[in-house]
């Protein structure tokens, strides 16, 4: 199978979906965007990954490589391929499909429990309640068609489904003791001491080693579910060697 994964920050890579598209002997080949690499055509890949990063979806301005991307996104949706979102990317599949993205109604940063709100789909290789790495500071407005699959108290719009292989996830399964130190170091000023929803930067680090062992096999479970069907090892390219950060 061929997996193409869209990257935004240097610091924030594949963590343990590269552990997983390693494991299946999947072809993996990136789109750095930071660095202005050109972007892949929706016949290059059969899963596409939109990674997270601290940007908004709502920078066009800015960072007008994002106008490119939400069209590769768009195209992929398009074309029935299958599609995983994590936080950043998880609010451009909502942008791409209509939704509003906007700041929440409080940060979440550090390991907090979500529970699951819909078995229908995805859902179903979820568990009832389960605790992921959170880091955002903006939400979404659920896509029309789409299926809630998973919230939080305070921002009710963690998970969510469209169709049978589009599936956006505002927290982080593929979260690793290393990708969660290069958070720390790069967005530590993002947290607001004392507010809450947010943990201190020791508190994350500290609980990263016990707590992504507990997710991983849930995002090894949901990248099974999108990819059933789906061509297996020995795909076209070679495989990639990926840091896991």
């Amino acid at each position: 199978m061929r997996v193409h994964i869209l990257q935004h920050v240097e610091f924030e890579g594949p963590a343990e979906i590269a552990a997983w598209a390693l494991a299946g002997g999947h072809a993996v080949a990136f789109t750095h965007l930071w660095r202005n690499d050109p972007l892949s055509t929706v016949h290059d890949f059969d899963l596409l990954v939109v990674l997270g990063g601290p940007m908004s979806v709502n920078d066009e301005g800015a960072l007008p490589w994002l106008v490119a991307e939400k069209r590769v996104v768009r195209e992929a949706i398009a074309a029935g391929k299958a599609l995983l979102g994590v936080c950043l990317g998880a609010q451009m599949i909502a942008n791409v499909l209509g939704a509003r993205v906007y700041p929440g109604p409080q940060k979440e940063i550090g390991w907090s429990p979500v529970h699951r709100v819909s078995q229908a789909g995805a859902g179903a290789v979820l568990p009832g309640e389960f605790t992921p790495l959170h880091w955002h500071g903006e939400t979404f407005d659920l896509p029309l068609g789409a299926e809630l699959l998973a919230s939080t108290d305070a921002v009710p719009h963690q998970a969510f489904q469209f169709g049978r292989r589009v599936v956006g996830l505002q927290f982080h399964l593929e979260a690793t003791p290393e990708s969660v130190s290069g958070l720390a170091v790069h967005c530590a000023s993002e947290i607001e001491q004392g507010k809450p929803g947010q943990q201190t930067v020791a508190e994350i680090v500290e609980q990263a080693p016990r707590a992504s062992r507990l997710t991983h096999p849930l995002q090894h479970n949901l990248l099974d579910y999108l990819s059933e069907g789906l061509p297996k090892a020995g795909g076209l390219a070679p495989v990639i060697p990926i840091v896991r950060n």
